[in-house]
């Protein structure tokens, strides 16, 4: 391709609302242009290396021995009817003509399931993995970083479906090593880790994280023995905190105007860990309190478990607070009403703690276990750098990584929800047992640019790069770097070579600025060098530079 023949723009300045260095590329290089908020249009460019990555995860879904199919966007609102709270207002909703509601699809479980409980009827169709390559659609609140959240996004998402929880643990293993090939394949630095099912159901589930500092997620990892968890799913051992030898009774203390641990650790002479924290929630059932140690924060979604999955959870405010018998930034875990209490493991090996007395301006210090009334002991609260591996003892450390995939055990929550069925080999109906896998492909673009790319331009494998090769011409006036030029641009598209030759009336520097930016691998500086029948090739990678010929390319036998 000739960069005259195509359509092509770049941008020197940084667009204002591009947050982080793949957004900003990926707009700079032409690669895409924002149509909306969280909505963007794919250029050609952008399309190439977005038809390569496809390519690749068809690829390894095939040679898996997945079958591909193609779902329609719009459904009948009805088809997630078991979810539609859990979705809330990120599901875009709509009504034909004749008021019949709709939806468009922010994932397909449900509509998978509905295909093969209409197709598959006896247990010598199973196992069978379905896979599509298609666009979902979620109203994100706040749409950010470009490709990474946006309210469209495109995603291959794949289902198996088994006769029982034997053939279902090898439906995802097979997925889960499909998996790797791509990532692998891709060239990433990532991590598998095990993490929380969320709204999609199931039991077990993993995710493929691309280490980023961008990222959006926390991973807890032990560089030892290798365990890696996301945040949300993480454990480590607990603490034996504030283990003195005598039980002190409690006293109220005068904290006026302080609410903050961080207040209060000054004003008392105590450590973070000696305080007891009191966080007051709303959910589905009313009202619940977690308590956490003073050095921790809640995690939300380990609570959500502990609460019996609840659907809603949010910070109670002040007048729910007041409800419970308590007042905001004093809560304490004694004399509460209508409320359920729960406690993280950790917080049985406290002693002599300071916790809130229920009453404006007061805590209670020297506090312990037999002085509260808690209702459940639960894993609800962060892990944090320096624990302690539960496997082997290690510490743990945390880093930020990007979700690209994610892969789930649904076992029977959605088959069994439709009545997916299969007949044995004894004609008995056996609810079938389900896997889904799914693949961020446009925020995988993403995550490749934020891990392949310097200040100057993106640097793609040559296996997604939009061309391998980028010939400039360095003075178009030139007739021996002209014919030079094209010369090695007819020769490797003769040996079945990506080439994009720059052939605009442009200055030199504009071409490299250009060639750096858009992520080619290679580039051949047509120059000075021509009448010699040599070019310099700079490999984007290291940044190397050499003279060489078209022997050297392989463009003529040595």
């Amino acid at each position: 391709m000739k960069i005259s023949q195509m359509f092509f723009k770049t941008y020197k300045e940084i667009p204002v609302d591009a947050e982080i260095k793949s957004h900003q590329l990926l707009l700079r290089a032409g690669y895409i242009k924002k149509q909306a908020s969280g909505i963007y249009i794919f250029l050609p460019l952008g399309k190439r290396v977005l038809n390569k990555l496809t390519n690749i995860i068809r690829e390894e879904m095939d040679n898996a021995g997945a079958n591909e199919v193609l779902m329609s966007n719009l459904l009948p609102i009805e088809v997630y009817e078991g979810r539609i709270e859990r979705f809330g207002s990120d599901m875009f909703k709509l009504q034909d003509r004749t008021g019949k509601n709709f939806c468009l699809g922010p994932t397909h479980e449900e509509a998978f399931t509905a295909v093969v409980k209409d197709v598959v009827t006896s247990y010598k169709q199973l196992p069978v993995i379905l896979y599509q390559i298609q666009t979902k659609f979620r109203d994100e609140v706040r749409p950010r970083f470009g490709l990474m959240r946006g309210k469209e996004f495109l995603m291959k998402d794949a289902y198996s479906f088994d006769v029982d929880s034997v053939g279902l643990d090898k439906s995802y293993n097979i997925m889960l090593n499909a998996y790797r090939k791509i990532f692998d394949r891709l060239g990433f630095d990532y991590v598998v880790v095990d993490a929380d099912s969320g709204a999609i159901g199931g039991s077990g589930s993993q995710e493929f994280m691309v280490k980023s500092d961008i990222g959006e997620d926390e991973i807890v990892v032990c560089q030892k023995c290798g365990y890696a968890a996301n945040k949300e799913k993480a454990e480590s051992k607990n603490f034996i905190l504030n283990k003195n030898e005598k039980y002190e009774n409690k006293q109220k203390v005068h904290t006026p105007n302080i609410k903050t641990i961080e207040q209060l650790v000054a004003n008392l002479n105590k450590n973070e860990s000696d305080f007891l924290k009191a966080v007051v929630y709303s959910y589905d059932l009313g009202i619940a309190v977690a308590l956490v140690p003073g050095d921790r924060e809640v995690e939300e979604t380990k609570l959500v478990h502990a609460l019996n999955n609840t659907i809603k959870l949010e910070k109670a405010t002040f007048e729910e607070i007041e409800s419970v018998g308590s007042v905001a930034g004093f809560v304490g875990a004694f004399d509460l009403k209508n409320c359920i209490v729960v406690a993280d493991n950790s917080v049985q090996n406290m002693q002599n703690f300071v916790i809130g007395a229920n009453e404006s301006d007061y805590h209670y210090i020297g506090t312990n276990l037999c002085d509260l009334k808690i209702d459940k002991y639960a894993d609800i609260k962060t892990v944090k750098k320096g624990d302690i591996c539960n496997t082997c003892n290690s510490k743990l450390d945390v880093i930020r990584g990007i979700e690209v995939g994610h892969v789930f055990k649904l076992q029977d929550s959605y088959t069994k929800l439709f009545n997916c069925k299969y007949l044995d080999e004894n004609g008995n109906s056996i609810i079938m047992q389900a896997g889904s896998y799914g693949i961020g492909v446009t925020r995988t673009l993403s995550a490749l640019i934020e891990q392949n790319s310097t200040n100057k331009g993106i640097i793609l494998p040559e296996i997604v790069a939009p061309y391998k090769y980028y010939i400039i011409i360095a003075n178009n006036k030139d007739e021996e770097q002209k014919n030079l030029a094209n010369t090695i641009y007819d020769g490797l598209q003769s040996n079945h070579e990506e080439v994009l030759l720059d052939d605009r009336y442009e200055s030199i520097g504009v071409k490299l600025n250009d060639g750096e930016l858009i992520g080619i691998p290679y580039l051949i500086v047509v120059g000075r060098h021509a009448k010699e029948g040599k070019v310099e090739l700079i490999t984007r990678k290291t940044g190397a530079k050499k003279l060489v010929d078209l022997k050297s390319l392989g463009l003529v036998q040595g």
